[in-house]
This record gives C-alpha cells, sequence and structure tokens, in this order.
C-alpha cells in the first residue's frame, strides 16, 4: 500500500491529531472540536476521542481487510469497497483514511486524468446522503482557488461519492502548530487574512463551512492558504448552525489563536495543542506568549467574540468573515521576516596550493628562479616598417568600431526619446488603440481629475486607498501602489485591481497618458455618458483601449464622453521586495 500523505488527508479523516485508528467501528463519537461546528466554546473531548497511535500500514491494511460491515448510528450499512475498487470504471480507490458514521474516506487515482484524488463514500441510503450530494455540488460551483476544488459528485448503484482535490504538496495547519510552536507574525497575518477573505467569498454564495479547524486548512509549497471541505464536511456529519457567519468567523479566530501562541484557546487539548487552563479562561494571545504582535492580539479576540462568553464583551467584535477580513485589512503593514543566508565556510588551502608554499613556491623562490628559467623565450616582434603598419592598422580599426558603436547608441536613445511620448509597447490588445501612435505628441486639452479611488471589486474592496492621490500628482517621484502579491497575475486570487478617474462632469476623452514603475498590463475603461454615480464593480465600465508597458498612452478608437475613467491593471510586473506589485506614477487625461 502506498505510502499516507497526511498533508492531503481529507478533513473529515484528520479532523483532530488524536482521532482513533482508521478501523474504528462508525460508533465511535465525532472527532472534530466543536469550534468550527456550533456557535458555542470547544468542551472537553469526550472520553471515546481518547488518543491512539495511527497502526503500521501494514496492520491498517490487515484491519481493512479483516473489518466485518459496520452499521452507523442511522442503521444503515457501510459501503463494502476495498484497495483496488474502481467507482465509475474510473476512480481506482488506493487507501483507506478513515471510516465514520457510515461514510469512508479514500485516497484514489483518477485513471483517466491520471492524477490523484480524495474521494468520501457512503451508502445512499444514508441519513446524510442527500445533504451530501447537493453540499457536493453547491461548492463545486464556487470555482475560489482558495477552497479545495469538488471534481464529482455522483449517486450510482446504491453508492453516494463525491471526488476532490488531492494535494500531496500541501501541510496541514495542524502540523505546522505540532509541539505547539508559534507562527512568524507575517505567515499569522497571511493565514487569517486569505482564509477570512475565501470565507467571506463563499459567504456571499450562501456557502458556510462550519467545521473549520487546524486540520481542514492546509498551506501548499507556495505559501498559498487553501480550505478543505467547504460545505461537504458539515453534511457529512450532520452539522449545523444559527448563524453561520459567527460559526466561521470564530473558528477562523480560534485558527489565528493558535497560530499566534501554540495554544488552543478553549479549555483542553484538542488537535495536537495544548488547550488553556480551566481557572484562567480565555484571554488574549498576547499575554498567554511573550512577543506575540500586538494587532493580531486584538483581531483574534475580536474573532473569538463572536461565539465565545470570554471575549463576547469585546467592543468591536467581528461577526462574519467580511468583517474580519476589513479589519485585517486595517492592521499596519507586517514585514516578513529577513532571509537567513548560511555562513560561507573559511577559506582553505587546497593540497596542491600547500604543497607549493612548502617546496618554497613564494615569489622570489627557488621554485620561483626555477619555473622562470624554464619558460621559453618570447617570440620576436615584427621587424621595421611591417610593424608600424600593422600597430596603425589596428589602431585604425579601433577607432571605427568606437566611432560607429558610438552612432548606434546615439541613434537608439533618440529613437527611443521620440517613441517616449506614447506607448511603451506597440503591440495593441483587442478592442482598442493598443497604445498606439507612434512618435505623435497626444492632442488636446488637459483635462482635470477632480478625485480617484482604488477599484478592487475581487477582493476586500480596498486596494491601498492612502497613496491614491500620489497617483495623479504630477510627481513621478511619487506613485500609487498596490497590495504584493506572489505572482504577476495577483497570485491566482482576482482578475485585477485599479484606480476610477473622477473627472467631475461628462467630458470628452481623446487619450490617458499612463506612467508605471515596470512593464505593466493596463485596460482603460469609461463609463456611459448618462452615469450618475460612480460603479462599484465592471459591469458598469465599457473598455476603449489596452496596452503593456511602462509608458502608456491609451486612446479611444471612437469619441468617449464620460465622468468616470477605470486604469484597470491585469498583470502586474515584479518588485525589488521578492513578490508583484502594481506601480502608477502619473496620469495625464487630454480631450
Amino acid at each position: 500500500m502506498a505510502e499516507r500523505s497526511t498533508a492531503a488527508v481529507d478533513g473529515s479523516a484528520a479532523d483532530r491529531s488524536d482521532a482513533a485508528d482508521t478501523t474504528n467501528t462508525a460508533d465511535t463519537a465525532d472527532s472534530e472540536e466543536p469550534t468550527g461546528a456550533a456557535s458555542t466554546p470547544a468542551a472537553d473531548p469526550p472520553a471515546a476521542e481518547t488518543p491512539a497511535a495511527d497502526p503500521p500500514a501494514a496492520e491498517a491494511a490487515a484491519a481493512e481487510a479483516a473489518a466485518p460491515e459496520r452499521r452507523p448510528r442511522g442503521g444503515v450499512p457501510a459501503v463494502d469497497v476495498h484497495s483496488g475498487h474502481k467507482l465509475a470504471g474510473r476512480y481506482r480507490l488506493e487507501e483507506c483514511v478513515t471510516r465514520l458514521d457510515g461514510f469512508s474516506s479514500w485516497r484514489a487515482v483518477d485513471e483517466k486524468l491520471r492524477r490523484p484524488v480524495g474521494v468520501h463514500i457512503l451508502a445512499a441510503g444514508h441519513a446524510h446522503a442527500r445533504s451530501v450530494l447537493d453540499a457536493a455540488r453547491a461548492a463545486a460551483l464556487i470555482g475560489d482557488p482558495r477552497f479545495v476544488q469538488v471534481l464529482d459528485a455522483v449517486e450510482e448503484d446504491d453508492v453516494v461519492y463525491v471526488v476532490h482535490e488531492w494535494l500531496p504538496d500541501a501541510t496541514e495547519l495542524s502540523t505546522l502548530l505540532v509541539g505547539g510552536t508559534p507562527m512568524e507574525p507575517h505567515e499569522a497575518y497571511e493565514l487569517v487574512t486569505q482564509v477570512s477573505q475565501a470565507l467571506a467569498a463563499a459567504h456571499r454564495k450562501d456557502l458556510a463551512h462550519l467545521r473549520l479547524t487546524p486540520s481542514a486548512v492546509l498551506r501548499t509549497g507556495s505559501g498559498q492558504w487553501r480550505i478543505r471541505g467547504l460545505s461537504v464536511h458539515a453534511a457529512l456529519h450532520g452539522t449545523e448552525a444559527d448563524d453561520p457567519q459567527r460559526t466561521d468567523t470564530e473558528a477562523v479566530g480560534a485558527l489565528l489563536y493558535a497560530a499566534l501562541t501554540g495554544r488552543w484557546p478553549y479549555e483542553g487539548d484538542a488537535y495536537g495543542l495544548a488547550g488553556l487552563p480551566e481557572s484562567v479562561g480565555l484571554i488574549a494571545p498576547d499575554q498567554v506568549r511573550a512577543g506575540v504582535h500586538r494587532g493580531l492580539s486584538e483581531l483574534a479576540m475580536r474573532a473569538l467574540a463572536a461565539g465565545s462568553p470570554g471575549a463576547a464583551a469585546h467592543a468591536r467584535p467581528c461577526t462574519a468573515p467580511a468583517e474580519l477580513s476589513t479589519a485585517a485589512a486595517e492592521l499596519p503593514r507586517i514585514r516578513p521576516p529577513e532571509p537567513q543566508y548560511p555562513q560561507p565556510a573559511p577559506y582553505q588551502q587546497t593540497t596542491y596550493q600547500q604543497g607549493y608554499a612548502q617546496r618554497g613556491g613564494l615569489p622570489g623562490g627557488p621554485a620561483a628562479r626555477a619555473t622562470a628559467a624554464a619558460r621559453p623565450p618570447a617570440p620576436p616582434t615584427l621587424p621595421g616598417r611591417t610593424g608600424k603598419a600593422v600597430k596603425w592598422c589596428v589602431s585604425v580599426l579601433l577607432i571605427v568600431a568606437l566611432a560607429l558603436a558610438s552612432w548606434q547608441l546615439a541613434d537608439a536613445l533618440i529613437n527611443h526619446d521620440g517613441r517616449n511620448g506614447d506607448s511603451g509597447n506597440s503591440a495593441a490588445q483587442p478592442g482598442g488603440a493598443g497604445g498606439s501612435g507612434g512618435g505623435r505628441a497626444a492632442g488636446g486639452k488637459p483635462v482635470e481629475i477632480e478625485s480617484a479611488r482604488d477599484f478592487d471589486p475581487f477582493g476586500t474592496g480596498s486596494e491601498s486607498p492612502s497613496s491614491v492621490s500620489a497617483a495623479y500628482d504630477g510627481d513621478p517621484r511619487s506613485y500609487w501602489q498596490t497590495k504584493w502579491y506572489t505572482s504577476a497575475v495577483f497570485g491566482n486570487l482576482k482578475e485585477g485591481v485599479g484606480l476610477i478617474l473622477d473627472l467631475g462632469e461628462a467630458t470628452r476623452v481623446g487619450s490617458v497618458k499612463v506612467s508605471l514603475i515596470g512593464d505593466t498590463d493596463v485596460t482603460a475603461m469609461a463609463t456611459p455618458r448618462d452615469t450618475a454615480s460612480m460603479p462599484t464593480d465592471l459591469t458598469g465600465f465599457e473598455e476603449f483601449d489596452a496596452a503593456a508597458g511602462t509608458n502608456l498612452t491609451l486612446k479611444p478608437t471612437k469619441p468617449v464622453v464620460t465622468q468616470y475613467v477605470l486604469l484597470w491593471l491585469t498583470e502586474i510586473p515584479p518588485s525589488a521586495e521578492g513578490n508583484f506589485r502594481g506601480k502608477i506614477s502619473d496620469i495625464e487625461i487630454r480631450s
């Protein structure tokens, strides 16, 4: 049997690091802590959850083969499948991860696409079968890369199964915190930011997690955080909540608390973490461990105030993931730690150098004199006029080469200056003039920009608002910049960000000149002439040009009269900090 990848085990199997082995009977109590499943704080785990070590792979395989059919609480027999069994003639089961409450979770292989997948299997007559199918089909529609994607949800031959992504390179948060080791402040900030933004997007589509635990959150090799089991884990266990937003918000607060302190914020140990003492109650993370970032400590308490009596008296509780995401975005920037470079090994002489020195091979020594004596004589110089002629020819050739190089350099600089008045890239994008126009200067009268606002419809709604005015203040040394991302396409988290320019009233726009720092893909859009207020999403704008480069002049192909112009950044350059940022240093609009 193949080796288990604990980073990719489904959350229903690894909800707790001290869960019983995979052959436990279906009557075993739910092994997940109630923090992500209800709006009340977690209690001590029941006696049925006594920690037990996982058996070796061979013993697990033997136990799986010898295990009789088990009946869960609902009286529905568990589906009798085994390693090597195929579903739909496509998904070959490899390793059983868990059997619990009448369902089992497996690591499998999609033979059609030749990739590893995870599979939940339960009988069609199971009490939760219909809700599991509905939850899986709803979660599959969200299409957010921050969630582990549902790939298939099928009912056939009295069996219901759900297929999802398998992430062999990802690591569970519970594994990262093993031994009570806290995270760096920057890493904890990325955790709460990405998880809260993802859950806010899910709740906007009426989807909730309800079982968000350290084993349901994974960190990939690229540093991105991903959530598994959206809606599906709650359906498998029959979990419900009166207020799903408060439940998920409190769960994110518990994750942040654990990341900052290495302790679980409730009484009793859970997920391999020590709980808080009964006599102390819930206290702020910066009181549990010295050196905790105060802003993140305050944020964790605001999130836990959503359902914890110990923090309910907080003056500014966060009751929804969207509120928590906004609060995280308002924190001052937390810089990543400086990279630690290994010290170079001290220089050591090679064996040849040591032997050379021992034999007296120092400058002027006997060995040096012997070597000089053994050298062959230098070839004689060219005699008389022939030698002089060769020297003159070489000198003339060098002078001519230098003159040609200087002329080509001057010509390139002149041509470059002549093109700088327009686009930094003459290649046009479909739907506009593409920043074209050769060396012609932009005509028309200057149009005053009355105000501007940052535009982030696919994220938190805010993208560095404090420096927006620097983008059009006429000073090329100042600039507006986006937040940092892990790739040129915003870490695959959003389609783009931009600035909305308010011209005060409907005005004719003949050209928009944009100066950027680093090659950037920019699309220019405008609202219809009769637009009365600034739009809040992309549907209110119409594209009129697009280009890429550093100095762009964007022109509509037909007359445009508008009050609001959007500069939409779709691909941003790398920055000196080792990440990716878009930077606009100057904007000029002409009629």
